[in-house]
Order: structure tokens, then sequence, then C-alpha cells
């Protein structure tokens, strides 16, 4: 059962996922490309996270003691890479370069461009092995630091995402925390039409994880579920946070047709008009 989490200002962070998501709308738009249904999803996670769970310091982003993020779903990287301007690990002013030739920030995280993103990834099924690996490493060294790691769904259709559960189930590693952002769709329609992956909590708790359901846009319900996960001693931890595709804009939500598509600048204006900031905004 979930307890309460301490005193927090939801609204503030309520309020920065709302910015993490007009930013998102803005970086896909200006790009021409890139994936907005599932950054918005995975928002409020997101921001739960860096703006109030995890152990980090943007004065030191190599602190070795600072809790790791690996964003498994790497299609999300503009809602990464908003979240880390917002925190101050990298100018505001260079989310507006989202997939440009040179920019930094590419299409998928890559730690090779931005060194503060803890893992390249993209490659469904790759970035919860890293994690797991981070965890164990963190076991070997003393460290006391958790290792997130944030899957999509449609990435729990594939193999190498449960050969590295099972690896964290089997060595007990209590530092590893796995959030599902179940949105119920990817790039084709539905997973349980593609390819079903329910009952996906009674798989993690088989692979002997600690899982909680949760609904993955409640604040309280995310900081409570986090704060179980930190407490935990004896294993890993799965949150399945229940999600809507394209979550804060009204002609995004639960439509698996944004999973790649940008929006053209009618459809931006009108998606930052449903996120409390209308703005016209320049041709691309």
């Amino acid at each position: 059962m979930m307890e309460s989490p301490g005193r927090v200002d939801v609204a503030s962070l309520e309020a920065t996922a709302r910015e993490i998501r007009r930013d998102i709308v803005r970086m896909t738009y200006l790009a021409g490309s890139g994936h907005p249904g599932g950054s918005l999803s995975v928002t409020d996670l997101l921001t739960a996270l860096l703006f109030h769970e995890m152990k980090i310091d943007p004065a030191r982003p190599d602190w070795p003691d600072r809790d790791r993020l690996v964003l498994s779903k790497g299609h999300a990287a503009p809602a990464l890479y908003s979240a880390l301007a917002h925190r101050g690990f990298l100018p505001k002013e260079e989310l507006l370069t989202l997939r440009r030739l040179g920019s930094r920030l590419q299409g998928h995280a890559d730690r090779g461009k931005l060194p503060v993103v803890e893992a390249s990834t993209g490659c469904l099924g790759q970035g919860i092995g890293m994690a797991v690996g981070m965890a164990l490493d963190a076991r070997l060294a003393g460290r006391t630091n958790l290792v997130y790691a944030i899957l999509g769904d449609g990435e729990c259709q594939a193999g190498p995402t449960w050969e590295a559960l099972m690896a964290g189930g089997h060595f007990r590693l209590s530092r590893l925390v796995v959030l599902l952002d179940r949105n119920g769709l990817e790039t084709d329609g539905p997973t349980e039409t593609i390819m079903g992956i329910e009952p996906i909590a009674d798989k993690f708790r088989a692979f002997r994880y600690r899982t909680v359901e949760i609904d993955g846009h409640n604040f309280p319900q995310i900081l409570s579920a986090l704060a179980e996960a930190r407490r935990s001693t004896d294993g890993p931890t799965a949150i399945v946070a229940r999600t809507v595709k394209g979550k804060g804009v009204s002609f995004m939500e639960g439509k698996s047709a944004w999973h790649g598509k940008p929006p053209s600048k009618a459809e931006a204006e009108r998606a930052l008009a449903d996120l409390g900031a209308p703005e016209e905004l320049p041709a691309r």
C-alpha cells in the first residue's frame, strides 16, 4: 500500500510539466520531425523525478553519488531535453535546435553529444540493460545512488527488455527503479492489438519486482510510488504508470498517429493554446 509523500508543492510541479509540454510542441514543430505523443505522456514522470525525487546537482553533473536516469524509450528525448534545461543542466535556448545539423540534441538521447544524458538510447530494449548494469555497478562500488529506467510499453514487446529485467530481479537490485510509461499505444496502433503485454504488472511481479500501479499524471501518486521505491531494500521496484499518449493536447490525446508526427504550424499553435500559452510561431 502506498503512503502519502511528504509535503510537496504539487502546483509547482504541474506548472513545470506544462512548460515542458509547451517546449515539446515548439521543438517538434520547428524540427519538422520527432515524437510528440510519447514525449507528452512521459512528461509528468520526468518532472517528478528531476524536480523532486532524484539526487542530482546541475553544478556537478558528473557527481559520482548522483542518481542516474536512463530514458530507455529514447524517442521521447524532447521531454528529457526540456526537463534537463528547466532543471539547469543545459541552456533553454538550445532546445530549439532539436534535430538540427550539428545540434547536441539528437532525435534520440545521445550521451556522446550531451554528456549529462546518462545513456544513449533509442534502440528499444537496450536502455533497461544499461540501467541494470549501472545498478549492479553501484552495488559493487558501495554507492547508495538509485538508477531509474523509463520504459515504453511497446518496448516491453522486445526480448532484450525481459532478459535485462530478469537480471535485475535475480540480483535483487534494490537500487533499480523501473517506470513504465503505459500509454497503450505505439507507432502502428494499440499495443494490445499488435502484441499484447498484459497482465504487465503481474509479469513484473513474476520477475521479482515490487510492483505498484498508478495514474502517471497524478503527482501525489507518482511521488508516493517513488518514495516507496527509495525505501526498498529487498529488490527492484516497478512502477506501472497508466498514461495518455499526447497528454495535454486535446487533438493528440489517445491517438497513435501522433507517435512520430510533428505538428504543423496551425496544429502547434492550437496545441500551445490548449496548454495555456497561445502564441504565434515562426514559419519553419
